[in-house]
């Protein structure tokens, strides 16, 4: 390509600044080209919690925002991802301790589904058992903290860590646990999809039923 041609298509592109959601207080997150608005609907932008907050003990939480709507040279995000980095789990790792992890799927109030990833490290080795017991108490309190929040109320609470510490409250009540923290909270569908796939779902279990009544 041509020296003209790189200079036209830059000049071509138009700037847009990116803001976190307004969760995060509408913070300015970055900047992005595209030739067109349509171009920066779906884009991601990663950061920390620490640079949000301007707060370096807070630089182990990473968060990821994706673009859903533009409006003029400004791209606005939504929450997509919060995960602790990977230097930081590795530091909490102890020889002769457990680490036990859940995977939990939940649903909010406002019918946002989230795939929310607690961990748990015991001071000492724990048996099967007890291990079993505190994954089922991670488990527990994330159903039920997604059960009475909506989406933004429990990003907060991930984000925020009161859900870690109402998970280690309890937990420690069955082991001594050294550690307890969400190390990933992902965002896997949204209303519209959620309700897409429940409409699909129906319309299977409908057909299913015609063809064992056929079958009849």
């Amino acid at each position: 390509m041509s020296e003209r041609s790189v200079s036209r298509q830059k000049q071509g592109k138009q700037w847009y600044t990116v803001f976190s959601p307004e969760q995060f207080e509408r913070e300015e997150l970055g900047d992005t080209p595209a030739a067109e608005s349509e171009q920066v609907l779906g884009r991601t932008i990663e950061t920390t919690l620490g640079d949000l907050k301007s707060d370096a003990s807070e630089n182990n939480k990473k968060l990821t925002f994706q673009v859903d709507e533009v409006a003029g040279d400004s791209a606005y995000t939504e929450f997509d991802t919060f995960e602790l980095t990977r230097d930081y789990k590795r530091s909490l790792v102890r020889r002769g301790s457990s680490k036990i992890e859940a995977f939990v799927t939940v649903l909010t109030t406002d019918d946002y589904r989230l795939q929310i990833q607690p961990v748990a490290y015991t001071t000492k080795s724990a048996d099967h058992s007890q291990e079993k017991a505190i994954r089922r108490t991670m488990i527990d309190l994330v159903e039920e903290a997604a059960s009475d929040r909506t989406f933004t109320d429990l990003v907060d609470s991930v984000v925020e860590g009161r859900l870690s510490s109402a998970i280690y409250n309890d937990a420690k009540l069955i082991y001594p646990v050294r550690r307890v923290e969400i190390q990933k909270t992902t965002l896997e569908a949204r209303p519209e999809e959620v309700a897409a796939e429940e409409e699909t779902s129906v319309d299977v279990d409908e057909d299913d039923t015609d063809v064992a009544g056929d079958e009849e």
